[in-house]
């Protein structure tokens, strides 16, 4: 490459993929400096990621940061964001090879942000390649983790800590992470004539109906938010996550910063010195629970995901049991779908369906409802259900987390430990909506129902139901399952896997005849059954019984760093 000191020459292509932002963004600042005469910011929309994989709310999510990206990039450099679509390896590899359609000779140079998932990882492979093939460098740089991963994992010995403890302990082995780097004061600009790739539609990427999100996407709007959260100095100094609401929802009880995270719309770097910033000098609530303990989880998630083999999956994955799950294609649409008669799992996977949101407290007890607690389907099932359709949704902390809470990891709580699908308002779900307010906005069948049956309407009288409107069995489902029965009849399977008794074709029968004689006897509940018929406990604790659990034993294992 020319140094500084000469005229500028070729061009650099700088491919946008999660770093969609011009603060702290190492690429485009290196590229700024690279000594061309031209810069191509480009963003690639991969096929792979369409209807079939990714939500409208979060598809929307990210066309919205383009568009954002694109804003500022004109604003700024009067450049733009070049939106090219097609397999990332076929049209770089075009690019590389000819510099079409954006350039009239191939790049001297590309440069992007490192991506540890497995798809970018032999996506990004490809490219090297197909740049070295070319004779194009390459430039990757670190950002959308505190730390460089490789770097992390080599400091401890190539393993990733799975307790919060140990990756606080990492963290001061690292040491302080990089401060952000600032944006840019200028730009190469666009080769002459270059034709402008505009952000599609969601439209003209095969979605069909509305967007219900609670976000915009884009860089503008996380900063916005973030500066916003950042001025709330006694939020951040006493923020505690297992405290916050899992009902709260207009608006949620958190900082709705994930989503920008997943997207790189805005640096982790610049959010951890802003609460270094805010939390100096004071007292301050500590890791885990601690908004800065949510960064260490979401680290820690990041050196797992690149760590562990075959992470995302039970086979071959060493931080996994091996369980024997069923499978009931019905039963996982009625989970997927909010159909399942216990209302507060239903709001919880409704509210997912319609705004692409749900809090990690929720998020804890639809994953448990769907495994080990009452349905024994399989953790990767429902996994998959959260990677369409959450905004948030990030593999290493989608699969993290889902591994916790189907018990089968080394960083799982005891498998014993299962959220009951009806809470009371002091349990570790932090409920606290006794009038059913989240219940009522997400189940509208349930709307006019008194507030006393609102989390197990079956038990309400024939009579009550009539006024509610609401025909339990009719209008809205019965529940499912009996929760007591299915969670003791899972504890036990559980408890023979760990012990690797072996598993046979005939124990998968006797689980669903369990589970086909629960619907029945809750089908056949006579409208006067008392509460006390499903036992609304805490938290089901030991395999002898159902007991609540103490506050100090829960789990602080918090969700997609959903903050």
């Amino acid at each position: 490459m020319p140094s500084s000191s000469s005229a500028p020459a070729g061009s650099a292509i700088v491919w946008f993929r999660k770093g969609l932002r011009l603060r702290d963004n190492a690429p485009l600042v290196e590229a700024s400096k690279a000594g061309v005469k031209h810069v191509c910011p480009i963003f690639v929309i991969d096929p792979h990621f369409g209807p079939k994989h990714v939500g409208i709310n979060r598809y929307n999510f990210l066309l919205d940061s383009l568009k954002d990206l694109d804003k500022q990039l004109s604003k700024r450099y009067r450049s733009r964001l070049m939106v090219l679509r097609g397999k990332p390896e076929e049209v770089i590899g075009k690019l590389l090879k000819t510099g079409k359609p954006l350039l009239s000779a191939k790049p001297t140079l590309i440069l992007w942000e490192k991506d540890t998932e497995p798809y970018a990882l032999k996506r990004d492979a490809a490219i090297i390649k197909l740049a070295k093939q070319n004779h194009v460098e390459v430039r990757t740089f670190s950002g959308h983790t505190l730390w460089d991963v490789e770097q992390a994992l080599a400091k401890n010995k190539g393993k990733a800590p799975t307790t919060n403890n140990a990756m606080q302990t990492l963290a001061k082995a690292l040491g302080e992470p990089a401060k952000p780097l600032a944006i840019p004061s200028k730009l190469p600009p666009l080769p002459p004539g270059a034709k402008a790739y505009d952000v599609p539609t969601l439209k003209q990427m095969g979605y069909a109906g509305s967007v219900q999100g609670y976000l915009s996407g884009g860089e503008t709007a996380g900063a916005a938010r973030m500066a916003t959260m950042l001025k709330k100095t006694s939020f951040i100094r006493t923020f505690k996550k297992p405290q916050t609401r899992s009902t709260a929802y207009d608006p949620p009880d958190t900082t709705m910063l994930s989503p920008y995270f997943k997207f790189g719309c805005v640096s982790i770097r610049e959010f951890y010195w802003g609460l270094k910033k805010v939390c100096s000098g004071a007292s301050h609530s500590k890791p885990p629970e601690s908004l800065l303990g949510q960064i260490y989880f979401r680290e820690m998630a990041y050196l797992m995901g690149a760590s562990i083999p075959n992470f995302d999956q039970q086979a071959g994955n060493p931080s996994c049991k091996q369980i024997p799950w069923a499978k009931n294609p019905k039963m996982l649409a009625a989970w997927e779908h909010g159909r399942t008669g216990f209302p507060y799992i239903d709001a919880a996977m409704r509210q997912l369906n319609r705004v692409g949101w749900m809090h990690h407290l929720a998020r804890h007890a639809v994953a448990c409802f769907l495994t080990r607690g009452d349905l024994w389907l399989s953790w990767e099932q429902g996994r998959d259900v959260f990677d369409k359709l959450l905004l948030d949704a990030d593999w290493a902390l989608n699969n993290m987390n889902w591994l916790a809470l189907a018990g089968v990891a080394p960083w799982s709580p005891p498998f014993f430990r299962v959220y009951h699908p009806v809470p009371k308002m002091d349990s570790a779900l932090n409920v606290k909506d006794p009038e059913g307010k989240f219940i009522r906005e997400f189940v509208p069948e349930l709307g006019k129902m008194p507030s006393q049956y609102i989390y197990a309407p079956w038990t309400a009288p024939m009579e009550v139901q009539k006024t509610a409107g609401c025909i339990i069995g009719k209008d809205y489902p019965k529940p499912m399952v009996d929760h007591d029965e299915v969670c003791k009849a899972n504890l036990l399977r559980f408890k023979r896997a760990l012990s690797k008794a072996p598993s046979t074709g005939a124990d998968c029968d006797t689980h669903g005849k369990a589970l086909r004689s629960s619907i029945t006897r809750c089908s056949k509940a006579e409208s006067s059954t008392g509460f006390s018929r499903f036992g609304f406990y805490q938290e089901a604790a030991t395999m002898e019984g159902l007991n609540d659990q103490p506050v100090s034993h829960r789990q602080h294992l918090d969700w997609q760093f959903s903050a």
